[in-house]
């Protein structure tokens, strides 16, 4: 046999309004929430604004374009020479030479121990920490001369350094970045006051 069916539970008037309060405040929730969202939609485009804002973009790219393209890392320690020269420099692979360490770009190669470089880190001239860092750069310039013609890859090396660098030293850095298919050296150098 079966049982009759359970007939719905019988409700108070004070259930009942409780039950329809709810309601109403989840239904007001509801409506605050969808308004809030809509508030937070864009309706139209501001042309104008946009239009200063690309002006204000490219104004900063043409300037900073105009600007050289050469990036020295300035130090207390590095004093490169006073020279005469004219010739603006170039955006090429950059060796910084300084009393503790060799940089490639802005990246420590080799740390110097008493201004030397360690015996560790030469094998014969060849630096190998300046070595490893050179391969890299040279791996990324060739990769970009491939994707790029605007940017060949130029095979040129700016070596900036103070005036009281051991010539033997010198030597030991430019024997690495030849050895990195870095033939083309450029001297970084201070221009002479009074020059224009």
């Amino acid at each position: 046999m079966t049982s009759p069916p359970a007939s719905p539970p019988v409700q108070t008037p004070a259930q009942a309004e409780r039950l329809q309060r709810m309601r109403f405040r989840k239904a007001m929730a509801r409506k605050k929430r969808k308004e809030r969202e809509a508030a937070g939609e864009i309706k139209e485009l501001n042309i104008t604004a946009m239009m200063d804002m690309m002006t204000i973009l490219l104004v900063f790219l043409l300037k900073s374009f105009a600007s050289s393209s050469a990036a020295v890392t300035a130090s207390e320690d590095v004093r490169p020479p006073i020279s005469t020269t004219r010739a603006t420099p170039k955006d090429t692979v950059a060796i910084t030479i300084t009393p503790k360490n060799i940089l490639v770009g802005d990246k420590e190669a080799v740390r110097l121990v008493e201004g030397q470089v360690p015996a560790e880190q030469l094998q014969g001239r060849l630096v190998v920490g300046l070595d490893t860092q050179l391969k890299k750069e040279v791996e990324k310039l060739k990769f970009i001369a491939e994707r790029n013609p605007a940017a060949p890859f130029s095979k040129e090396v700016s070596i900036i350094g103070d005036k009281k660098i051991p010539y033997d030293m010198l030597l030991t850095i430019l024997y690495t970045a030849g050895q990195n298919e870095l033939e083309n050296y450029r001297f970084v150098v201070l221009m002479k006051e009074g020059e224009e």
